[in-house]
């Protein structure tokens, strides 16, 4: 009978957590829409529906493993019926803080992790469930940690090739003016050289005109002096 009255108080204390994690969730309809104090609210709210899902997995854990006096198999589904329902809701909250872990854990992490996981809360009361879940929490703040310095990482990566483009970028433009510099020179040296090709045929005109004067001129006078002379 001890055994059962523990299973009560473990589930009625993660019922407790269930209902904690609801109100938090109302509170933060009243909270701004970004910001340090709403990421720390999340944050808080993650950290319970993990803890919950501890809980639940020690439940699980106790049903899949009774000690003490058998519980009759109506008593035994009727347990584990109020395990599932409980589990069901921590899923929907996860859900909606995109906790896509909690909510499929089996699929993102394997069935021999998945009761790794479970196999750890074993034979553990109270007090070692708490401490359990504070080596979970410390895990998930190592992850996080490595996470936040592959994030900088990336940050500075990309900060690095952004610094870069915009360097190519500058070249290209500097690039841009002298070719249009050159280009407004070429056109002005094609205007020149079409001014002097027409100034020389000008010229050449001029000259074939002086030129036939002149012979015309000469053969005036050869003939005046023929016809003088004879």
């Amino acid at each position: 009978m001890a055994s059962s009255d523990t299973w009560i108080k473990e589930y009625n204390e993660a019922a407790r957590i269930a209902d904690d994690i609801n109100g938090m969730i109302s509170e933060r309809i009243s909270l701004p829409a970004s910001g340090p104090e709403t990421q720390r609210h999340a944050s808080a709210i993650r950290r319970k529906i993990t803890i919950l899902g501890t809980r639940l997995d020690g439940l699980q854990s106790l049903l899949s493993r009774p000690t003490g006096k058998p519980l009759t198999e109506k008593e035994m589904n009727r347990r584990k019926d109020m395990v599932a329902n409980l589990r069901s809701k921590a899923n929907q909250m996860a859900s909606a803080f995109n906790m896509s872990n909690f909510a499929n854990r089996e699929s993102l992490l394997g069935p021999e992790t998945k009761q790794d996981a479970m196999s750890r809360t074993v034979g553990l009361d109270n007090s070692g469930l708490v401490g359990l879940q504070r080596q979970i929490m410390k895990e998930q703040d190592e992850g996080l940690e490595k996470l936040e310095e592959t994030v900088m990482s990336t940050k500075h990566i990309a900060l690095a090739v952004n610094e870069e483009l915009d360097l190519h970028t500058r070249l290209i433009d500097d690039l841009d003016q002298h070719v249009d510099v050159t280009d407004s020179r070429l056109r002005r040296v094609q205007k020149n050289l079409a001014i002097l090709n027409k100034r020389a045929k000008g010229s050449c005109s001029c000259m074939c005109m002086l030129l036939a004067v002149v012979g015309i001129v000469i053969l005036v006078v050869a003939i005046y002096l023929l016809v003088k002379y004879l």
